[in-house]
C-alpha cells in the first residue's frame, strides 16, 4: 500500500501532485518503523522541519494513524510492509525518488527478539537469524538502494543503535550482537562514503513498546518519552555533524537534558 498525501485538507491532492513532480530543493527523509515509538516521533519532527516523508511499518492502519495530525502542507508517502522484503525496499526507494530523491535515511525499524530475553546459551537460532535479518541485513540493503541519491544530494544515513551493542547485559546477547554488527557496518560505510554522513545513535532508554517487551511486567513509566530526545536528533541532522557514533544524551542542549533524563553533556563517542 502506498498512500501519498499532504496534510491540511482540501489542497492535499494538489500538494501531493506537486510533490510527485519533485522540486529538487525539497528535502526528503525515509524513516522505517514509523508507526510508533521513536520512529513516529522522528517522522513527525522531520515533517515539522519541512521534510517530505517516506515512512513504513508492517501495520498499515497504525502507520496511517501515526501520520495523522502532521503540520498543514506536510507531504508523506506511507507504505505498509516489512523492511526485510526486497520488493518493499524497492517500493521505498521508488517513493523517495518520486518525491525528489532521498536526503536522509533513518534506519529505525528493529526487533528485540524473544521476550522475556533469553540467555545466549538458550537463544533460539531461528529467532537469532530473524533478529539479524531485521536489525542488520534489512537496513544495509535499504542503505545500498538509497546510496546513489544520498551521494548525489550529500545526504545522511542515521541508524538507531543501543548501548547493548557495546556493553554486556545478561539477556541482551541476540539484540546486542545484531546492533553491534550494524554499528560496524556503519563505521566502515562512513570510511567508504566521503560525500555521505553516516551516524549511529543510541537514544538511551525510552518509554517504548520495545523497551516494555524487554522488561515484561515491569513499570517503565519512569523512562522518558521518545519525544524528549528529539532536540538531540535535530541538532545532529541540522548541524550535519561528522560521521560517527553518538549518544542522544551527549547531543542534548543543556536546557533539555533534565527533561530527557540525560546526564551533563559530553563529547560524542568514537567520531570518525
Amino acid at each position: 500500500m502506498t498512500d501519498i498525501h499532504a496534510a491540511g485538507g482540501p489542497g492535499a491532492t494538489e500538494a501531493a501532485a506537486h510533490a510527485a513532480g519533485g522540486s529538487r530543493a525539497a528535502r526528503v527523509a525515509v524513516v522505517t518503523g514509523a508507526s510508533r515509538g521513536l520512529g513516529r516521533a522522528l517522522a513527525r519532527a522531520l515533517a515539522e522541519d519541512w521534510y517530505r516523508l517516506v515512512v513504513d511499518a508492517r501495520d498499515g492502519a497504525a502507520l496511517r494513524a501515526a501520520m495523522a495530525g502532521l503540520p498543514a502542507g506536510a507531504v508523506v508517502s506511507a507504505l505498509a510492509g516489512d523492511v526485510t522484503d526486497p520488493s518493499h525496499r524497492g517500493d521505498l526507494r521508488r517513493a523517495a525518488d518520486a518525491l525528489g530523491g532521498a536526503d536522509l535515511l533513518i534506519n529505525n525499524a528493529g526487533t528485540l527478539g524473544p521476550s522475556p530475553l533469553p540467555a545466549v546459551s538458550d537463544f533460539p537460532l531461528g529467532d537469532l537469524r530473524a533478529a539479524f535479518e531485521v536489525n542488520v541485513i534489512a537496513p544495509i540493503a535499504l542503505t545500498q538502494l538509497l546510496l546513489p541519491a544520498l551521494r548525489e544530494r550529500g545526504g545522511a544515513v542515521l541508524s538507531v543503535t543501543s548501548d547493548a551493542a557495546v556493553e554486556a547485559y545478561a539477556g541482551w546477547g541476540g539484540y546486542g550482537a545484531a546492533k553491534a554488527a550494524l554499528e560496524q557496518a556503519c563505521n566502515v560505510l562512513a570510511a567508504e562514503e566521503v560525500a555521505v554522513r553516516v551516524w549511529r545513535v543510541d537514544p538511551g532508554d525510552l518509554r517504548t513498546q520495545m523497551h516494555q517487551d524487554a522488561f515484561p511486567g515491569e513499570d517503565i513509566s519512569d523512562r522518558p518519552l521518545p519525544e524528549s530526545v528529539l532536540p538531540a536528533f535535530r541538532r545532529l541532522i541540522g548541524e550535519r555533524m561528522p560521521s560517527g557514533r553518538y549518544r542522544a544524551a551527549d547531543l542534548m542542549p543543556a536546557g533539555d537534558q533534565a527533561a530527557a533524563g540525560a546526564p551533563a553533556a559530553a563529547e560524542p563517542a568514537a567520531r570518525t
